[in-house]
């Protein structure tokens, strides 16, 4: 879904839906310096805590959205036939960080799997700092909840027998000050620790908000890297979220956006796949009805240059796209709200059930375990995978499973002109989405880490 920056501007590119009645409360009193996460959508209740999931078809009727299953994402991105073969993500573990965590996790994934036949799978919850005892009054706290359980449940529905680690923060991501150092700190602990192989990140900042941005000093945000510089050495693979602000995105107070294209970090940072979003046309057997667009509905996928990173080395290859600047996003997942997941939650008492929800930071988890199936086929982590996705996109690209998405549709947003899915790489969608039978294979074979 579309997210709120919390923080002085921080997206927490929290897909806690669109259409999540989880989150759709009002953010409370923030207190200064930062903003709370707040729905893009909040005050539209279109997908309240339903008892259980209905079809596509019936979404359809009841709210003129069209709402998936994971087993519908496993046809539509060609996960079957790896399961068959026992690439299920077995032996690798996916870290997902978000302040708060939620309370229910463990639970709601139980409930989210028995619901469609898959195996669950052990949640390890690690607490970073004092976190607060959860409350399910405070709206900034079930934001994040909201956010906690669409990434562990998207992660599981791709690689169902992947490890899941949940970091979770003591503070609400603000702007660079608070918050982003927390989470900086927990993921450079974990990588040390040698906890996880991919790292998914559903939370982003407008870059323009951080510290002497104005100034032309992009100090604050650099300072910010040793994570990711860490998880290079050690061949962590790091995804970020490339926001729901399409070409642009939300100023330091949290609520309105720039009237210029903007781009957001930790999406942008070279030692980070951006990871965009699109949205799935497909009937209630997960089989395409017409080829992936670009997200735009209640939140528009992020994409875009960079104003504070210059073209990495591995992006040479389409500089007539990106120019001098590093660009965003690398590779699309589904992340439109009409076409969003089922989730199931029970964190907030007053809503418990199932909800749809969308967002970038739907597509972020979802990638995270395609890059697990990638790491157990390759028998090791395949690490920074940037060098290895841009050199499959360049050479034979359908036949390494990269899908072009090229439908015309775009991600202007809030009166800001976007980018168009056009052929080859765009700043709508990066190199495309996947197919997984092909992709994890090719990505195994082409990392080079051991």
């Amino acid at each position: 879904m579309h997210i709120a920056r919390t923080g002085l501007g921080v997206a927490s590119a929290t897909a806690v839906a669109a259409l999540a009645v989880t989150a759709l409360g009002t953010a409370a009193p923030a207190a200064v310096p930062h903003t709370l996460a707040v729905p893009a959508v909040a005050g539209h209740t279109l997908v309240h805590g339903v008892s259980s999931p209905l079809t596509s078809e019936q979404c359809q009727t009841k709210w003129h959205i069209n709402c998936y299953t994971p087993l519908q994402y496993r046809t539509a991105y060609d996960l079957n036939a790896l399961y068959r073969k026992g690439v299920t993500g077995k032996g690798r573990t996916i870290v997902i960080v978000d302040s708060y965590g939620s309370p229910t996790v463990q639970h709601d994934l139980d409930v989210y799997s028995k619901q469609f036949g898959l195996p669950s799978t052990k949640v390890k919850v690690v607490k970073w700092g004092h976190v607060p005892a959860f409350d399910p009054k405070n709206s900034d706290m079930t934001g994040w909840a909201g956010e906690t359980t669409l990434d562990v449940e998207m992660a599981h529905a791709v690689a169902p027998a992947a490890k899941i680690v949940v970091v979770e923060t003591a503070v609400s991501e603000t702007e660079g000050t608070t918050g982003l150092p927390e989470m900086m700190d927990a993921e450079k602990y974990l990588i040390d620790h040698n906890v996880g192989d991919v790292i998914s990140q559903s939370f982003g900042a407008t870059e323009n908000t951080f510290p002497g941005f104005d100034k032309g000093d992009f100090s604050s945000i650099k300072k910010l890297r040793y994570a990711f510089q860490d998880a290079n050495r050690k061949h962590v693979t790091v995804l970020a979220a490339s926001g729901d602000g399409g070409a642009t995105d939300l100023k330091l107070d949290g609520k309105t956006y720039y009237n210029k294209r903007v781009n957001s970090w930790p999406s942008s940072d070279p030692l980070v796949t951006s990871i965009g979003g699109t949205q799935l046309h497909l009937n209630d057997k997960g089989e395409r009805v017409k080829p992936d667009s670009v997200y735009n509905d209640y939140g528009s996928g992020g994409g875009g240059q960079s104003h504070v990173f210059t073209r990495p080395s591995f992006q040479n290859g389409v500089k007539s796209k990106v120019g001098a600047r590093r660009g965003t996003p690398d590779v699309s997942m589904s992340a439109a709200v009409n076409g969003g997941a089922w989730i199931y939650s029970s964190y907030d008492p007053t809503a418990v059930g199932w909800d749809v929800s969308g967002g970038t930071s739907e597509a972020t988890p979802l990638f995270s375990g395609i890059v697990a199936l990638a790491d157990q086929a390759a028998g090791h982590r395949v690490g920074n995978i940037q060098q290895a996705l841009y050199g499959l996109y360049a050479h034979r690209a359908k036949a390494n499973g990269i899908v072009d998405v090229n439908d015309g549709t775009n991600n202007s947003y809030e009166g800001v002109t976007g980018y168009k899915a056009v052929n080859g790489y765009d700043l709508a969608t990066g190199v495309g989405t996947v197919d997984a039978l092909k992709f994890v294979p090719a990505l195994a074979k082409a990392s080079r880490h051991g």
